[in-house]
């Protein structure tokens, strides 16, 4: 396989990823906004966008702090690189490059879920809003279903390394946007405030009936962190992501004959992730662990493109 193709491949997964991230984010701020005091509503559109690194770019447009401003910019924005839309954009590009190499129902997600925004420049009231995040979601799970069926050639495995690279990203941040609402005991059941606060959270993973499933009590933000960073039985967990980082290097290296540096830190994290415990994690070292993680996420980013020689 060409580096180049390797590469769109990789970034294609990734912009798919940060889609249906950005999109499930906004649907679960938009209801909990919906359920919630002014001042909490609004503390929890800052929140998304420092989850999505994008504060300082909706600052400088000037607009007002509020719903409507904030889901315009984070969906339909085309002067925003990071909107559902630039990201779907993207993604599509990337697509078209390597098309012979994507199952027709992969490309026809993509191109459905492009031609849901195509052309789009408002959302709408908060029910317009909801309806076309979850089409978004609809259409980006359609092409993760579509690649899951392909055969496990270099092709979709690059696209499912892309994504679990960006998915560990995105779930890194939002533990780290949501440490501030952390309460005096993060082991206690949670007030309603900060109860509704984790469970927004655990709304923008699909993970309320998975935490249920798992603690079988009631909501405790240590366990929602211990659930989202360190439960291999949680596909978007930090652990799952580094576990099958490390899978999908093994089975590139089999395939290419190039083995290295990144599975070398994909190899580290892991183990880090493991060994990991969530009492010593709420012991006042959440921050630093999830900066610490944050960083080699990045590094075997580029790790993986020097290896597979993207550029």
């Amino acid at each position: 396989m060409l580096s180049r193709a390797a590469s769109c491949l990789y970034w294609l997964g990734r912009y798919i990823e940060r889609a249906e991230f950005t999109s499930r984010l906004v649907e679960a701020t938009l209801r909990l906004d919906a359920l919630s005091a002014p001042e909490v509503g609004a503390k929890a559109w800052e929140d998304a966008l420092v989850v999505l690194g994008q504060k300082e770019a909706f600052l400088a447009t000037g607009a007002p702090l509020g719903q409507s401003a904030v889901t315009r910019f984070l969906t339909v924005d085309a002067n925003n690189p990071g909107s559902v839309v630039c990201c779907l954009d993207a993604a599509r590009d990337n697509a078209k490059a390597v098309r012979i190499a994507l199952s027709r129902d992969a490309w026809s997600a993509i191109n459905r879920a492009w031609l849901l925004f195509r052309g789009a420049r408002n959302v709408g009231n908060n029910a317009a809003a909801l309806e076309l995040v979850e089409q978004a979601e609809i259409e980006t799970r359609a092409f993760e279903g579509a690649i899951g069926r392909m055969l496990k050639n270099p092709s979709s495995i690059f696209v499912r390394l892309g994504a679990v690279i960006e998915r560990a990203d995105g779930i890194a941040r939002l533990i780290d946007a949501k440490a501030s609402c952390l309460p005096e005991d993060p082991f206690a059941v949670a007030d309603v405030t900060v109860r509704d606060q984790w469970q927004m959270v655990l709304q923008a993973v699909s993970a309320i009936n998975a935490y249920r499933w798992v603690y079988r009590e009631g909501l405790k933000p240590a366990a929602v962190i211990d659930l989202l960073a360190l439960r291999r039985e949680l596909p978007r967990s930090l652990l799952a992501c580094a576990e099958e980082a490390v899978t999908y290097l093994n089975m590139l290296g089999k395939f290419t004959g190039l083995q290295g540096e990144a599975d070398r830190w994909a190899r580290q994290r892991a183990i880090l992730l493991k060994e990991a415990k969530i009492k010593h994690l709420m012991g006042g070292n959440l921050v630093s662990f999830l900066h610490d993680f944050m960083s080699s996420n990045l590094a075997l980013d580029r790790a993986i493109s020097r290896q597979f020689r993207f550029h």
